[in-house]
């Protein structure tokens, strides 16, 4: 586990600042140049994402001394092996390299959909929530949100998003259902891992449908982790696997969309119609290959990691936590006396560099650059900066009395 740099949080401070008095000319003040010269002086343990890890010297050496093609014209060796390894991983025929999880999970709507077909999702998954309106502009498709819990829906709600087939209604006053998206692990359930067999049973149902099956496994590595189910049994009842091997993994880059082989030739079309075309990948496809193989393994001690931060918090005053919604890498817990903009500031000023993510929940990601160090000093800072909102409100209400 490699030591955090200090000032490794003080990028963007400006932003941060937003929202927060400002100085005439939208300047900063005088107490903002403040906090952003001690949060620059401060060792930050970032919690943001797991997507904020820094390359290991394994893995820069790999990248350094990746043989390169190009991309475009499918010679690069580093990207051919890389596709090859993850089709393996994943059972399927094939699988295509692509820079990012929201490309990757665009393509395979585009693959699955077109203009004006219907897909049925989550209505809190990335795909709607997290992608910029991508399939409604790059695919014209409508999403069609199915209710559950968590990110988990069952097969009657499947079923039940059909439309009603009977000779008084016509066909064609429904958009056509094309696909049926699941996201394991759910980003905005904190993480939520998909029970096997409900999992099944909805890809039954969406058979049944006649209805194409996609999953966005960004975080599919920790869903495995967590459970014990392998990778390729998540993906084996679906048409096209979206992986990413820069949430968790560690790799600075980059996505993957697995699938059949006459589905993969088609997704291709589409990277390069999106913009995805790469020349000498390798580079990176390197760092995404050394990930596949040398951290996978890791991914359980990130799991551990959190629910020690989740346990610890639960017992905190001024802090709520759910702990069976603990099931992966990602901690969401409620702040019950402070504005969480102000509670996230106060953390960050202190070392510890979170998201606020609605209403009054806070996401602390739990990834490889974390160590058990790390997670015992983001403890204290939390708890610090909760407990002396308690304190203060207990004093305002004895003066008060």
């Amino acid at each position: 586990m490699r030591p955090l740099l200090p000032g490794s949080g003080s990028r963007g401070l400006d932003e941060d600042m937003a929202g927060e008095e400002s100085a005439p000319g939208n300047r900063m003040s005088d107490e903002q140049r403040m906090r952003a010269r001690t949060m620059e002086q401060v060792e930050t343990i970032d919690l943001r994402s797991d997507t904020v890890t820094r390359p290991s010297e394994a893995m820069r050496t790999a990248m350094a001394a990746a043989p390169v093609g190009d991309d475009v014209y499918r010679d690069d060796p580093g990207v051919l092996a890389l596709e090859a390894r993850t089709a393996e991983l994943l059972g399927k025929e094939d699988a295509v390299y692509v820079p990012t999880g929201t490309m990757s999970n665009q393509i395979a709507v585009r693959v699955h959909c077109e203009p004006g077909d219907l897909l049925l999702i989550d209505g809190n998954s990335h795909i709607v929530n997290n992608e910029a309106g991508g399939a409604a502009a790059l695919s014209g498709t409508t999403v069609k949100p199915l209710p559950g819990l968590r990110g988990v829906f069952s097969p009657d709600d499947v079923l039940n998003a059909m439309p009603v087939l009977h000779e008084y209604v016509p066909p064609h006053l429904s958009s056509p259902r094309a696909a049926l998206s699941l996201e394991n692990t759910h980003n905005a359930a904190g993480g939520a891992v998909w029970p096997l067999e409900r999992l099944r049973e909805v890809c039954a149902a969406g058979r049944r449908c006649d209805l194409a099956l996609h999953l966005d496994g960004a975080r599919l590595w920790h869903a495995s982790a967590a459970s014990g189910v392998s990778e390729r049994v998540f993906a084996e009842p679906f048409d096209t696997v979206n992986v990413c091997f820069s949430k968790g993994l560690g790799a600075p880059v980059g996505s993957a969309l697995a699938g059949s082989a006459p589905l993969i030739a088609r997704a291709r079309r589409f990277k390069q119609q999106f913009g995805g075309g790469m020349r000498q990948a390798g580079v990176i496809a390197a760092a995404a290959l050394h990930a596949l193989e040398h951290h996978r393994q890791e991914l359980g001690e990130d799991v551990r990691r959190a629910r020690t931060l989740a346990e610890d918090l639960a017992v905190r005053p001024g802090l709520v936590i759910d702990l069976e919604t603990v099931e992966s890498n990602i901690v969401r817990f409620d702040v019950t006396d402070m504005p969480t903009a102000v509670f996230v500031r106060r953390c960050r000023e202190a070392g510890v560099h979170m998201l606020p993510v609605g209403g009054s929940a806070v996401r602390a990601v739990v990834h490889r650059d974390i160590s058990d160090e790390c997670i015992e000093k983001a403890c204290e800072v939390i708890a610090g900066v909760a407990g002396s909102a308690v304190s203060g409100s207990a004093g305002h209400q004895e003066r008060r009395n």
